[in-house]
């Protein structure tokens, strides 16, 4: 018996429309990353991208459990010497809560080409309003 492998023109993309709204962070990062990859998919080939195109709302209404929005540091560098920047999730999801999910999602994807260009899939918005409705997206219930 031989193992089926997808091609790319074989794949059908769907669109999914995620409310993050009372979900935590990091449960809902590995569903968005699941349904990025394809792995829900009986399809599903790891050197192909099989993935679904995901448009994630209400990013600002996402929970972190215990004590991490204190404690959890948000770091990037700046590419100077000192240049450490350190705040606290509290401060970056008041900042930007679109941005802490996608990051969150961008860790827990490949980190080569095929990862990049799963990562172009994810639609990021703060608030309720989207503008995919062209598109005609499924509700994903997590």
């Amino acid at each position: 018996m031989k193992t089926y492998m997808a091609k790319p023109s074989e794949v059908e993309r769907k669109w999914y429309v995620i409310d993050a709204e009372g979900k935590t962070l990091g449960r809902l990062s590995t569903e968005i990353a699941t349904l990025l990859t394809g792995k829900h998919k009986a399809i599903y080939t790891p050197h192909i991208d099989t993935g679904d195109h995901v448009v994630v709302i209400n990013c600002e209404k996402v929970v972190l459990t215990g004590k991490k929005l204190d404690q959890k540091m948000r770091r990037h560098h700046t590419g100077y010497p000192g240049g450490l920047k350190e705040i606290t999730y509290r401060e970056f999801m008041s900042k930007t809560p679109d941005q802490a999910v996608y990051l969150a999602v961008k860790g827990m994807l490949p980190k080569n080409k095929l990862g990049r260009q799963m990562i172009k899939k994810l639609r990021v918005y703060a608030g309720n309003e989207h503008k995919h409705q062209a598109q005609k997206p499924e509700v994903y219930e997590v």
